[in-house]
């Protein structure tokens, strides 16, 4: 019995080593696990935190910009140029030739007036005057370009022009009152002249 009762004693304290040696393994792997975890938690809070100041940065830079364009916006109104769909307008109140006409628009960090579509001809149609716009064949007789260089794909010619005469190589709105309004001219004669700036 003194027998058992020791055997079953030491059984027991071995039991109790192992127990302990695995209760210390588990702490010791979950301090590992538990440390892992923080490590990974600070590195993802001081990512979020870089890219919050990264998104405040960019706030107030969008805000900045902002407030650039309302005040660009301002000034060109005061100065009477007239906005419609992302450009502003600018007639001018005096005459001159196409290429002076040009120049004054150039001086103004702006230029003749290119026509992309139907509803900008009608918006230039509304200013009720003759005017010059950016578009020549001064360089291929024919070939009409606008004055960034790209070829004219869509037209507001009145019937017969373009046609030429007497040396005509710059465009011009003269029949105001009709879609199709554009006509050839002579780029010395004196015309009013219309400006555009693009606003990105």
């Amino acid at each position: 019995m003194i027998k058992n009762l020791t055997e079953e004693s030491d059984e027991m304290k071995r039991k109790l080593n192992i127990s302990g040696e695995n209760f210390f393994a588990h702490t010791d792997a979950r301090t590992a696990h538990f440390k892992a975890m923080i490590k990974n938690l600070t590195e993802e809070r001081e990512e979020l935190k870089r890219k919050l100041n990264i998104f405040g940065e960019y706030k107030v830079n969008t805000n900045k910009m902002k407030e650039k364009k309302i005040q660009l916006i301002n000034n060109y109104i005061q100065q009477r140029w007239v906005y419609f769909k992302h450009s502003f307008y600018y007639i001018s109140s005096t005459t001159k030739s196409w290429p002076n006409s040009r120049n004054d628009c150039l001086q103004r960090g702006a230029d003749l007036v290119i026509i992309n579509s139907k509803e900008e001809q009608e918006f230039m149609r509304r200013f009720k005057q003759r005017t010059w716009i950016g578009l020549t064949d001064r360089e291929t007789e024919g070939t009409w370009r606008w004055v960034d260089g790209t070829l004219l794909s869509t037209s507001y010619w009145d019937t017969g022009e373009p046609n030429n005469h007497n040396n005509e190589d710059c465009g011009e709105i003269k029949l105001y009152d009709k879609e199709n309004s554009w006509n050839d001219e002579s780029c010395a004669l004196q015309n009013l002249w219309i400006c555009e700036k693009m606003i990105n």
